[in-house]
């Protein structure tokens, strides 16, 4: 990338954050506006995976948003949500690389040192400074991630399942999502790119409830959410309090195959049917 546009990407980063408010819509805008394709709604619906899903500290939400954006490419490349997911997964896996090795880790946590969880944390973060971090790092990753999502897009198809599946879309699914949609979240499959990491299928059903209230103009942005709360309580009770793919599954997938087959047979069936059906809560 050459240097004077990868000036600009960093000056402009700065300006999208400071207006949008959340990393994870932040990322979901600029590398949308980069394939030349703005979805405003979808967007929005983003920012409670800001903080690590729900600022419950797992991976940083410019990773979450960064994902949603590559498949969203994917899906209009290919036009199948099938060879889409897979790709989806290998570009988000790419994503993944380039965000550890200039932040050093994945989760939020361990960027900001701050527990959301805990009263004042959000004070904390201004007063410690962590927050300017959290600026500065976008800033830089910035170009770094469009390369990343371009190159990730741009892998080599041999090995690409025709007909991948990925929890999270399956989540998508069953809460009314469309094709486009299901592919959008599709690289949060076992953890965020097979990571192994927060569940991917947590977040893609408060996407897509959130992305419905929106629709139904029912959604206004606040420093918490209930809706979003109470997705997070369900799913907590669900996996006895487990939030990692690894753990909840007990498996750390090495390939997209690996992972198709294990939601095929019915894994997490349990978990996603709970999730769906969040959809319907009191309060939503």
């Amino acid at each position: 990338m050459k240097m004077s546009k990868s000036k600009k990407i960093r000056r402009d980063t700065k300006r999208v954050f400071l207006k949008l408010g959340t990393c994870s819509r932040t990322f979901f805008y600029i590398l949308n506006r980069e394939f030349g394709h703005p979805l405003e709604n979808e967007e929005c619906a983003a920012d409670w995976l800001a903080g690590g899903i729900l600022q419950q500290g797992y991976q940083c939400g410019m990773l979450w948003g960064a994902s949603l954006a590559v498949g969203a490419e994917s899906f209009r490349r290919f036009g199948d949500r099938g060879p889409a997911t897979g790709m989806a997964i290998k570009a988000t896996q790419h994503i993944m690389e380039s965000f550890i090795n200039r932040a050093k880790s994945a989760d939020c946590l361990d960027i900001t040192s701050c527990d959301f969880s805990k009263k004042f944390s959000i004070a904390k973060l201004f007063f410690t400074g962590k927050v300017w971090y959290c600026f500065k790092l976008a800033e830089k990753w910035a170009p770094e991630a469009i390369q990343s999502a371009t190159e990730g897009l741009s892998l080599d198809q041999i090995d690409l399942p025709k007909q991948a599946i990925s929890c999270a879309s399956e989540t998508a699914r069953k809460m009314g999502a469309s094709e486009e949609e299901m592919a959008m979240v599709a690289g949060f499959a076992g953890g965020l790119g097979l990571s192994g990491n927060g569940c991917g299928a947590l977040s893609a059903a408060i996407w897509m409830n959130t992305l419905a209230r929106i629709r139904e103009q029912n959604y206004k942005a606040s420093l918490s959410d209930p809706a979003a709360e109470k997705i997070l309580k369900a799913f907590y009770e669900a996996t006895g309090y487990e939030m990692e793919c690894s753990k909840i599954t007990g498996l750390r997938f090495k390939t997209i195959d690996e992972h198709t087959e294990f939601i095929k047979n019915g894994g997490c069936a349990k978990l996603i049917n709970v999730l769906a059906d969040t959809n319907s809560l009191p309060g939503k």
